[in-house]
């Protein structure tokens, strides 16, 4: 059985749909693999959206380890906000420590969702760990938010989510699996000609200021992006464990055996899947 380790902070909500999402993938045959344990980097009592998390986690019986960095070395790492140097020993310390509480655990793969912290050099040479990224492969780094103002100040056709594998460059991993989603057409033309109509009376700058996320076009590319995320993960561990793909030297191999050049695209899959949900929602 395919076993994945499963890496969050448990903050809010996304990150318990994201757990939702691949419990019931696998327990509906979806997926046929096993999620080896949770990790979370917090305790009970850290935080409430933490709480709700955790005890979820133990609702669904899978085994837990949490480990509040919060708690760990706390003086230091409140110096380190000063001191990068500084920051980096915690990191490195607080790192060795989850792995000695994950080593009993045998995993084919690390999954990052909804996980707060940066890793370690350390760890990312260690596992394989994959993260989700608001951006297709080449697109915009950053946040979900600098990713989409990106797109749109930069005229952008299309946008996507990626898995990347993690190293030690913060958000620089090579893209592992992918999906695009085009940004025009029927539902997106108005948008961009609203976009220009503005601009005929203020710089981009000033809309960011006054509307931000309220933006309608920005709201419309955060609303595909987001509901294509769940998806993505979902179908990115169901290759894993199909055998369609794995990671070896931080290489992407194929099932023959071949590397692949460029990352595994998961378009067809994940929109099928969409149509499907849609399709559900209105019997």
């Amino acid at each position: 059985m395919y076993k994945i380790g499963w890496f969050s902070t448990g903050r809010g909500q996304g990150s318990l749909n994201l757990l939702n999402a691949i419990v019931a993938a696998i327990a509906n045959k979806k997926i046929h693999a096993e999620i080896a344990y949770v990790f979370c980097s917090r305790e009970l009592g850290d935080a409430e959206g933490s709480d709700a998390y955790i005890r979820q986690v133990q609702a669904y019986g899978i085994p837990l380890v949490c480990f509040s960095s919060k708690s760990f070395q706390p003086e230091v790492r409140r110096h380190g906000k000063e001191n990068p140097q500084l920051l980096e020993q915690w990191r490195a310390a607080y790192d060795r420590e989850v792995m000695a509480r994950i080593a009993a655990f045998h995993t084919d793969l690390i999954v990052l969702a909804g996980y707060m912290l940066i890793v370690s050099p350390e760890m990312c040479r260690h596992y394989h760990m994959i993260n989700l990224h608001p951006a297709a492969p080449g697109g915009p780094a950053g946040t979900w938010q600098e990713v989409i103002w990106e797109l749109i100040e930069k005229r952008a056709d299309y946008s996507g989510n990626m898995m990347h594998l993690v190293i030690e460059e913060l958000d620089r991993g090579p893209a592992v699996t992918y999906s695009t989603f085009p940004l025009r057409g029927a539902e997106f033309d108005p948008l961009w000609v609203d976009l220009d109509a503005k601009l005929q009376h203020k710089t981009l700058t000033d809309i960011k200021r006054e509307e931000s996320e309220h933006f309608p076009l920005f709201a419309k590319i955060r609303k595909e992006g987001a509901r294509r995320e769940i998806p993505l993960v979902v179908q990115t561990v169901k290759a894993f464990s199909e055998g369609r793909i794995r990671l070896e030297n931080r290489k992407i191999i194929t099932a023959a055996g071949s590397i692949l050049t460029t990352p595994y695209c998961l378009t067809e899959e994940i929109e099928q899947e969409l149509l499907v949900q849609e399709r559900l929602q209105t019997e």
